[in-house]
Parts: structure tokens; C-alpha cells; sequence
């Protein structure tokens, strides 16, 4: 953490009596806080407590029913994001994608609050608004392709450029909802030193993850909800206790059991992904569960997507079990039994307005119908069963997907793909959003089901990876580069292999030296 300034006695935002209901769900019920200038004040919640709907009350998105807000001792009420910005309140959410501008440039979007001001300079020409965007990206040490749309970007680089975007407009409080859920450690350590330095001018920041090694980092405190009510506050030593209190009771600590690899499913040799890229070959075994990690743009995605049909390699060759295969098309990978969960839930995995039935059973509607009708009473049996395995927090199984959580859609999508009977499930960063307890049950769950199939996990985080791996494999410039069997391999030097260094010399590149790669 950053060096303390002096102390304010007066709280910068006094919440007291928050309450706000949809339905019959109270989402938040009589909660009270006080966040103090220069301070970065953890908010903590398992998926459904209430931190979201918090979080858009306080940045405008969302009206509260009773309770108030004070600013500098004075009431104020919010309208819209614009009106809360107007005091200094800004809020980078968890879904990024409502962040960003589709059909802009990146730059536009750098600029996006700036061009919306009623003020605005429409006369700024090319060159200007270029400059201007590259010093806003500037203070998160990026450099990216500017003139480009947004929606070339991919999902980590979409948060950077919000968050970019954010800190230019010089907040009084920063609300930042799982800021680090995209990024590998290597971005989230540049993320936590501008923390450090708004932190020393004065600036509050609410700052809410489920990654406790992110707030062992930057909170000063933490402030714990549970089930839309108020469950404690802590010192950023008692990290642990206010675990407890989230979860309602101790998080058992993990233990990592190796398992036996079973035939190969899926064998990839001498594939270049990009002209310029070196070759490299992968292997994935039954029984297994592998992570693909690596830096923001290494590649690992793109590997996924050539496996799933998006796009097709350079050059190389792919085998599923035994004989060669190349996907044509997503739906040419399904009918082989190759499942691909995209990092970018809101526009690759959700329908609008569907429900979590139909969300969950879309793939494999043809498992539950017969003669052209749909049985209802089947569907509905293998939802709820996905529902109770994962621990889906739903009023329902026919509520809109809208009405769920980031974490519980997140596991709705996960159970739809473990509803089929695939030879290789392939997730991107599956624990986006997820808390802790149900980050271990998804984990321990894809663990439990790997027999018969090979997982793919792609992941940033260095401890999610750790926590699910038999194998961890580190992408660099769209190949694969080193291999690293989970069995005695330690953080550090994981951590040293991701920032491009390995003090134990450990890394095997080509060759995979794992008994499930050999």
C-alpha cells in the first residue's frame, strides 16, 4: 500500500438506511457506511449480497427507495451517472461492455465523456483528438491502436481503456468493480500503483473483488455485505475475518490433489496462429484440467478460437481423438463435442431477454424435444439440477438472465456447456466476477467432471490457476512457450515466467515434459 496521508475526521460519502427492493427481492436492507478521503475501503459480497445494486446507487445508475447519501455532509440525490460525476462519484462496473461505445474508435472512446459534455469541442480535429487520447491512455501506461474500433479490442484491453478513461476524469471517489478480473498480474500491478498514487492526492476509492491477494494489496479496510445487509467492518488486517463473515463461515484451505491423465483427446502440432508467430505444439488429455495463462494480448484467446472454429491457423495440424480435424465453424466444433465458453459473456454467451432455462439449455435443445415439441418437464429436470450443482442464486429457473448476478450468470453459462457430453471444454477466465466459495465449487466441480473430456481453462490470475491446474501452460506472442506441471510449482515462480523471467530456469519450451503431454 501506498504511504497514509493525513487523516480526515469528515467522511467524503455518509451512507445511512440504504434500502432498495425489485419485487420481492431486497437487494439492500437499512445498509450504513462512511468512506473517507485518501482511504481505499474494500467492499466484500458472495454473488447476490448486494454489492452491484450498491455500487449503481452510489454512481447514479439506480435510485435506492429509502436511506440517504451525504456528500461533504450534504444530501444528495443522483439522477443518472452524469449527475454523481458531477460531485465526483465514478464508477468503472463489472460488465465493461457498458462502458464502451460500439462502431467508435478507440480514441472516441478514450474521449467519450469528454465529447459528451455539453461544452464539447465537435470541432476537434483528427490530430488533436488523437493527442489528446493518447495522454489519456498515457496514464495507464498503454499503448493501443487508436483508430481502430473499439470492438476489435478484446475484453482485458476494453477494461483498460474504461479504466483509462476513468482516472482522466479526476474523481473525488473511484468505485472500481472487479477492476483486475481481465488482467494478468503483470497489468493488475500497474493498475495497483496508480491506486497508490490517487490514494496520496486524496482520492476514495470503493474497490470491490473476490480476489483476496487484490485487496491484501490496496485496502485500507473492508466493509462486508451479506444477503443485502451490513455483516461488519475490518481492518485490512482482518482480511481473513472478513472472509468469514462474507461466506458465513471459515473457507477450508485448498488443497491440490494430482490426478492420472487419461488417452489424448486433442493434439494440435507445428500450429502457427499468426504468420509471424513461432510454432508450437499442444496436447490435452482425459481427465485433466489444463490453464492457458499468460500477458494481456499473448494469445491465448485466439489459440481457443482456432479450436472452437472462429478462425483458422496459419498452418499446423489438429487431431480429436486420433484422426484430423479442423473445425469449420463453431457449429462444426459443438457437433465434435468441442464446447467453448467466450471470455466476453454479455455478447458471446447470452441472448437478450432469454431466460435461464433457455440460456442453459440452448445447445442442446434437441436432447429435450420430440417431435418438434419441446418437453418442458425434462428441460426443466436438468436445469434445476444444474442450478442445485453449481449453486445458481435465481429466484427461478424462468427469470430473464438480466435479473442474475454477473457471478450467477457467469455459472449459467458454465453449467450450459457441462450439460453436453463434450470431449474438450474450453472456458475463457470462467471466474470472472465469481466469489471465493463459488470460485472453489465451479473449480472443484470442473475437477470432478473431467473424466471422459479434456478442460481448457484460460486464465490470468496466477492463484486461480494454481488453485484448478494439473498442468499450467504460458503463452507468449500466440504460442505456447513453457510447460509447468501444477505437482510442487510454486506462485513465484509462476509469477516470475509471466514477467518474462525464471530464476529457477524451470521453463521447458518445445517439448512438453508432463506425463499427460508426453
Amino acid at each position: 500500500m501506498g504511504a497514509p496521508v493525513a487523516v480526515v475526521s469528515e467522511p467524503l460519502i455518509r451512507v445511512r438506511e440504504l434500502s432498495k427492493t425489485f419485487g420481492s427481492n431486497r437487494a439492500l436492507d437499512r445498509v450504513s457506511l462512511d468512506i473517507f478521503p485518501a482511504e481505499v475501503v474494500a467492499l466484500l459480497g458472495a454473488n447476490g449480497a448486494g454489492k452491484s445494486t450498491l455500487v449503481k446507487i452510489l454512481a447514479g445508475s439506480q435510485t435506492h427507495d429509502g436511506g440517504e447519501i451525504r456528500i461533504d455532509g450534504q444530501h444528495r440525490h443522483f439522477s443518472s451517472p452524469l449527475s454523481a460525476r458531477r460531485f465526483g462519484i465514478v464508477a468503472v462496473h463489472q460488465q465493461i461492455n457498458e462502458g464502451i461505445a460500439p462502431g467508435l474508435s478507440v480514441a472516441e472512446n478514450l474521449l467519450l465523456d469528454e465529447l459528451c459534455r455539453p461544452d464539447a469541442d465537435f470541432w476537434l480535429n483528427r490530430k488533436r483528438l488523437l493527442e489528446r487520447a493518447a495522454s489519456i491512455a498515457a496514464g495507464l501506461g498503454l499503448v493501443l491502436p487508436l483508430e481502430q474500433p473499439i470492438e476489435h479490442l478484446g475484453q482485458a484491453e476494453r477494461q483498460l481503456v474504461v479504466l483509462a478513461r476513468a482516472f482522466a476524469l479526476q474523481p473525488r471517489l473511484l468505485i472500481l468493480d472487479e477492476p483486475t478480473a481481465a488482467l494478468s498480474d503483470a497489468e493488475a500491478q500497474r493498475l495497483f500503483g496508480l491506486i497508490d498514487t490517487l490514494r496520496s492526492r486524496g482520492v476514495a476509492i470503493l474497490y470491490i473483488s473476490h480476489r483476496l491477494s487484490d485487496l491484501q494489496r490496496v485496502a485500507d479496510r473492508a466493509v462486508v455485505l451479506r444477503d443485502g445487509q451490513l455483516a461488519g467492518e475490518f481492518s485490512a488486517r482482518q482480511l481473513p475475518e472478513a472472509l468469514e463473515a462474507m461466506l458465513g463461515q471459515a473457507l477450508e484451505a485448498h488443497v491440490y490433489t494430482p490426478r492420472a491423465a487419461g488417452r489424448e483427446v486433442l493434439k494440435l502440432r507445428d500450429v502457427k496462429i499468426l504468420p509471424r508467430t513461432q510454432a508450437f505444439d499442444l496436447s490435452l488429455h482425459e481427465n485433466e484440467v489444463v490453464v492457458l495463462t499468460g500477458l494481456l494480448g499473448a494469445g491465448k484467446s485466439e489459440i481457443a478460437e482456432v479450436l472452437f472454429g472462429l478462425c483458422k491457423p496459419v498452418s499446423g495440424s489438429l487431431q480429436l481423438d486420433g484422426i484430423d480435424w479442423q473445425p469449420g465453424s463453431p457449429r462444426q466444433a459443438i457437433q465434435n463435442g468441442v464446447f467453448f465458453a467466450a471470455e466476453d459473456r454479455a455478447s458471446q454467451s447470452l441472448v437478450a431477454d432469454f431466460s435461464l432455462r433457455r440460456t442453459l439449455t440452448l445447445p442442446f435443445l434437441e436432447r429435450f424435444t420430440r417431435g418438434g415439441f419441446i418437453r418442458n418437464r425434462a428441460e426443466a429436470a436438468a436445469v434445476e439440477a444444474q442450478v442445485a450443482a453449481l449453486g445458481i442464486k435465481t429466484a427461478g429457473i424462468d427469470v430473464p438472465m438480466s435479473a442474475l448476478s454477473g457471478g450467477n450468470q457467469q455459472k449459467v453459462v458454465l453449467g450450459r456447456w457441462l450439460l453436453g457430453e463434450g470431449r474438450v471444454l474450453i472456458l475463457d477466465e470462467p471466474f470472472q466476477g465469481v466469489d471465493v466459495r463459488a470460485r472453489r465449487e465451479i473449480g472443484q466441480l470442473l475437477r470432478d467432471s473431467a473424466a471422459g473430456r479434456a478442460t481448457l481453462v484460460i486464465c490470468s490470475d496466477v492463484d486461480e490457476a494454481l488453485e484448478i491446474a494439473d498442468r499450467i501452460l504460458l503463452v507468449r506472442d500466440h504460442a505456447v512457450v513453457a510447460e509447468y506441471p501444477r505437482a510442487g510449482l510454486d506462485r513465484a515462480t509462476l509469477v516470475a515466467a509471466l514477467a518474462g523471467s525464471d530464476p529457477q530456469n524451470s521453463i521447458v519450451h518445445a517439448a512438453p515434459r508432463s506425463r499427460a503431454s508426453a
